[in-house]
């Protein structure tokens, strides 16, 4: 097993626990504490752990919508502790993750992976279901293996997060309507005028 898989595995161990506990935010440094000893003792680098499990805290309000839009038969506290967790920390890495640490493929993936290791018999194709609906919102980024992540490059230099992309590719889907708009209302003040005489 992979690092990073180990360490998203631990994430979601420490995740669940917290959601079963309570949700008190204040009890996660421990419960990952705990977490890395128990189950992965030779990690080297719990970072990566902190990373994902405080991000996934620190952006729950905007995640847990997502997933209430995106799972619309599924109230967030029907939809079981394991999968609930798994796409907190899926949505999280799409969203606000670095895509050049992890494509958008990768933490699809590795959140499927989770949820089929730790979760029911259908966790993995609900998982599967409920993240690709929130690629395909977000635009999917980086379809084109690496094409949008050219393209992807801001003026400084550096490289937009998940959450960033999919706010530029929500700016470009209207900024198309718009100009469909557009190019449709002259057309139809010619038709008018040809109709008028």
């Amino acid at each position: 097993m992979g690092n990073r898989h180990l360490a998203r595995a631990v994430a979601m161990r420490s995740l669940y626990a917290w959601d079963f506990n309570g949700r008190n935010d204040g009890d996660l440094e421990g419960i990952m504490k705990h977490n890395v000893e128990e189950f992965a003792p030779k990690l080297k680098d719990d970072e990566f752990v902190k990373k994902i499990t405080q991000g996934v805290l620190k952006k729950r309000d905007v995640i847990d919508p997502i997933i209430e839009k995106c799972a619309p038969e599924w109230p967030l506290d029907q939809i079981t502790i394991v999968d609930r967790n798994v796409l907190r920390l899926g949505i999280f890495e799409l969203m606000f993750g670095e895509y050049e640490e992890v494509p958008p493929k990768v933490a699809i993936n590795e959140a499927i992976e989770l949820a089929k290791a730790f979760g029911g018999e259908s966790s993995g194709k609900f998982v599967n279901g409920v993240l690709g609906t929130v690629y395909r919102e977000m635009g999917e980024p980086m379809k084109d293996d690496g094409k949008v992540a050219e393209d992807n490059e801001d003026k400084e230099g550096g490289s937009k997060s998940g959450g960033e992309q999919a706010q530029q590719n929500q700016k470009d889907k209207e900024i198309k309507k718009e100009e469909k708009e557009t190019s449709k209302e002259p057309k139809k003040e010619k038709d008018e005028d040809s109709t008028q005489k």
